[in-house]
């Protein structure tokens, strides 16, 4: 269990496992346990850097934080390698939903791009299955234990590859199998979402909703091409919206810190439109450090523009993007927000209350999610 924070708001006084989460941004190939990595990896005759779970688990999260792209990408080289058959798939997608449940989330979008588990034969529709497979049993298990949690997948195309319409189709195909929407990603940096402008187009005609990783490598191009080409509900990171914000500091009072000096505050015409119509922003705090996302603003998270953001009323929800690499929970990012920013009950309360009104649950299951939620804050005290 997570120790009770100290030196934090006084109204956190107890473990922030408990609250109930909504997780909008965690990809399938980033949150595997290093024990199933090694296992699966026997099975399969995969080498690994190490076959100790610690050890393993240690050079994930080094290599993430290496600053080298190179040795980055290289950690989803291992894991995806393990996930190549109808069995490591269910394996992989099970658990994750039960470390899911461990960390008090209680709805989930788990997002993937199928077309990266097909090298042992498998084809899009059979992976898709075999992981909505994992994923109810993984439900299963969490409802036998006594809790509860609900999952849906988002089907992801990658934007370095060229397979945006079959993907799209694919996500349509299994709308009512599990699928709940369509994301690209990838390499953002010189891959627009213009690139599957008649997937996102089919998509729009088909009544399916996206979400699109904009506004983490690349700036505020790809963000108004997420919106323009992606039609996007959401985005994925969309931290350098804030590229879009001017902030005018008030240099009279020499002694006082930036924070008391900030004196106007100029939205640009992007940035207005996505605050102003609640394009929800799906924000990975240590993600966003860890991959210099928001390099930017400062070299600490207490530069990370999402506390601007969220005070000036933006669509903030909190993620963990990859789990394994970072090595966080979304416990671990509620409790790096009460440290940082000094948030108290009302701000983690409304931040999760973001991402269950951004989910892309149908409507009656959303303001259920939103009545559980609230209830369960209600009975805190």
């Amino acid at each position: 269990m997570t120790e009770p924070i100290v030196d934090a708001a006084p109204a956190i006084d107890f473990d922030l496992k408990s609250l109930p989460k909504v997780s909008l941004h965690d990809h399938l190939d980033g949150g595997l346990r290093p024990a199933t990595i090694i296992e699966l990896a026997a099975a399969v005759g995969h080498t690994l850097p190490s076959t100790d779970p610690v050890a393993l688990g240690e050079w994930f999260r080094e290599s993430a934080d290496s600053g080298s792209l190179v040795r980055y990408l290289e950690t989803f080289d291992h894991t995806v390698a393990v996930m190549q058959t109808k069995e490591g798939l269910i394996r992989v997608a099970k658990e994750f939903v039960e470390d899911l449940a461990d960390d008090g989330v209680v709805y989930g979008e788990v997002r993937w791009a199928p077309e990266q588990h097909l090298r042992n034969g498998l084809s899009l529709d059979e992976v898709v299955e075999a992981v909505q497979e994992g994923l109810e049993a993984g439900v299963d298990a969490v409802t036998e234990s006594g809790r509860e949690i609900q999952v849906g997948q988002l089907i992801t195309a990658m934007r370095h590859a060229d397979r945006g319409q079959e993907i799209a189709e694919l996500a349509v195909r299994h709308r009512n199998k599990g699928a709940v929407g369509f994301d690209i990603a990838g390499a953002e940096d010189g891959f627009l979402p213009s690139r599957f402008k008649d997937a996102f187009t089919y998509l729009a005609q088909h009544n399916f909703p996206a979400t699109v990783h904009a506004g983490e490598a690349a700036g505020l191009e790809s963000i108004q091409s997420a919106l323009v080409d992606g039609r996007a509900l959401r985005l994925g990171h969309g931290v350098r919206i804030a590229e879009d914000i001017m902030v005018e500091f008030d240099d009279e009072d020499d002694d006082a810190s930036d924070e008391d000096n900030i004196g106007l505050v100029t939205l640009g015409d992007l940035s207005s439109w996505i605050r102003d119509r609640g394009i929800a922003l799906e924000i990975c705090p240590s993600s966003n450090l860890q991959t210099g996302a928001i390099a930017g603003f400062g070299e600490g998270i207490e530069s990370h523009p999402l506390d601007m953001l969220y005070q000036l009323g933006f669509n903030v929800t909190i993620n963990t993007d990859n789990r394994l690499m970072s090595g966080v929970t979304l416990t671990d990012e509620f409790e790096l927000l009460v440290e940082t920013f000094d948030y108290d009950l009302d701000d983690l309360l409304e931040l999760t209350l973001n991402a269950a009104e951004a989910s892309f649950l149908p409507l009656e299951e959303k303001e259920a999610l939103v009545e559980y939620i609230n209830d369960a804050y209600d009975n805190l005290g």
